[in-house]
């Protein structure tokens, strides 16, 4: 071999390390080695579990890719395998040829001819062989060790690298699936649907519905404990990005020398106890949706970086110099007034604007009436699964203490209180397959409410007549029910109309209707006094 083709190996080196699709790599090389050695058919196989499998050829007829060689009955590629060296085979080897009948140049069994093997070793570990086969029956006799050694090697590289590439195309496939199906998972385990079904929980998953097909960013307010983060969640599953990673982050748990680190990511030795980089939210929830809770407790000098992720799409990893572009939709959430919390100097200005594009506020569980018995039921079918109970019930009484109660914890708190009393009932109740939950289970602090108006009811019962009709039982029970809210609120219709859950004019024909009237004293003080 010249030294002309020694430096034509070079160069399909140098080409070969430019190109990345693993089919294109293995042809580059097979045409390479055809330039350098003439032949008429060249094969690469990959080695494993004693069988060599066809990656490319030339020269063959194109069945030979779907066609396995189990080396136990193939003793010429056998050879090939267990030699650390080319390999000539002898032009009157009587070893059958795997290729007889397939060369596209010659049809039937091959006569004389040439044929060679190389096999292909990576860190002492064979993991495939190029074979040559030439009709000329001495092509091979006079190639120099050299240049064996030369096509050996890039042969071995080049199978090594696509074989590289592969484990990582598999790993990376398998991430996306692992990463696809955490995010599935997270979407749809318990506390994944949005229950309710009065106007406000109608109206939320409208709102929710319309904004999910889009990509515009989301600020949930409302109080804590009423489903912000499972309101997120629902945008996320109902978006085009639902298979992508959905990354959630507390800007309220962290201290504020690591929320720029957290959010995106850092390099090694960017800062004391950065041993080695780290990636951001913003990195791995690239093509998908990060959720920021409680974005209202992020310092001021985080939330300018924020604005810049917001109209750029960029972000600037801590120690890094250049910036990285990202492709992220942000869903944030707060129980502050961010509105209050902009003219008090605590929030900029234009993050809030640009958070605020479309905004959902949820309600409270106090405005949500009857929907805090579908949430107990909810909970209810849960825990009977959890705790092996076949049913779990509520009494009349311990529903109107649900319904009557304010729940400043919101949801999360009925929760609670719905867990600990089935708790209490398995542990005071045995042997049943029913269990009901008693107010006295469910251990409600009542507020001085509406629930003061409400201890009554037994006394206003009693005071009924058993000849009474349903209306005038009725009436008198509305009658006691009104007073006793007037008299809470000092006579405040509003608040009254508030505490009773219904509008103040409703409120107001209604009392007119049952004769009650309100009277104040004006008391006029003279400065003699």
């Amino acid at each position: 071999m010249s030294l002309n083709s020694h430096h034509l190996l070079v160069e399909v080196a140098l080409d070969l390390a430019n190109s990345l699709n693993t089919g294109d790599r293995f042809d580059r090389l097979l045409s390479s080695i055809r330039k350098a050695i003439a032949c008429d058919a060249v094969v690469l196989l990959g080695f494993r579990d004693d069988m060599l499998t066809p990656l490319t050829m030339q020269g063959l007829s194109s069945d030979v890719l779907g066609r396995r060689f189990l080396l136990t009955e193939h003793p010429r590629l056998q050879e090939i395998c267990d030699s650390r060296k080319p390999l000539l085979f002898a032009n009157d080897c009587d070893l059958p040829d795997p290729y007889d009948g397939l060369l596209m140049s010659q049809l039937g069994n091959l006569p004389i001819h040439s044929c060679m093997g190389l096999p292909l070793y990576s860190d002492n570990e064979l993991i495939g062989v190029v074979t040559l086969d030439s009709l000329n029956a001495n092509a091979f006799d006079d190639i120099e060790l050299k240049t064996l050694e030369l096509i050996t090697a890039l042969s071995a590289a080049t199978l090594k690298t696509a074989l590289e590439f592969k484990k990582l195309e598999l790993s990376a496939h398998h991430a996306q699936e692992v990463v696809k199906e955490l995010t599935q998972e997270a979407l749809l385990k318990d506390g994944g649907e949005i229950i309710g079904q009065s106007p406000v929980m109608q109206a939320l998953k409208s709102n929710i519905e319309l904004v999910s097909g889009s990509n515009f960013t989301v600020l949930i307010t409302g109080e804590t404990g009423v489903g912000k983060e499972l309101v997120a969640r629902k945008i996320h599953q109902l978006s085009e990005r639902k298979f992508a990673p959905l990354v959630y982050l507390n800007c309220a748990s962290l201290p504020e020398s690591l929320v720029e680190s957290e959010l995106f990511g850092h390099t090694k030795g960017a800062f004391t106890g950065a041993d080695k980089s780290r990636a951001g939210k913003f990195q791995l929830a690239n093509g998908g949706t990060l959720f920021l809770d409680e974005v209202g407790e992020l310092p001021l000098s985080t939330q300018s970086k924020l604005l810049r992720v917001l109209q750029s799409g960029e972000i600037q990893p801590v120690g890094q110099d250049n910036v990285e572009h990202v492709d992220v939709r942000i869903i944030a959430a707060t129980n502050r007034n961010l509105e209050k919390e902009v003219h008090g100097g605590q929030f900029r200005s234009d993050l809030y604007h640009r958070l605020k594009v479309y905004p959902i506020h949820l309600p409270s569980l106090k405005e949500r009436g009857d929907d805090i018995l579908l949430l107990a039921g909810y909970f209810l079918e849960k825990l009977s699964r959890q705790l092996n109970i076949r049913q779990l019930r509520l009494t009349s009484e311990s529903k109107t203490s649900l319904l009557t109660y304010s729940w400043p914890g919101n949801i999360r708190e009925l929760e609670h209180i719905i867990s600990r009393a089935a708790l209490r009932a398995k542990a005071s109740v045995h042997h049943r397959d029913i269990i009901s939950l008693t107010s006295k289970m469910l251990d409600i602090t009542q507020d001085n409410s509406l629930s003061m108006a409400m201890q009554h009811e037994h006394e206003v019962m009693a005071e009924l007549m058993p000849n009474d009709s349903l209306k005038s039982a009725t009436e008198i029970f509305q009658r006691k029910l009104i007073s006793q809210a007037l008299t809470t609120t000092d006579a405040n219709w509003a608040e009254s109309a508030k505490l009773l859950k219904m509008d103040r004019s409703n409120l107001v024909r209604l009392a007119k209707r049952l004769d009650i009237c309100v009277e104040k004293n004006i008391r006029i003080v003279s400065d003699e006094s």
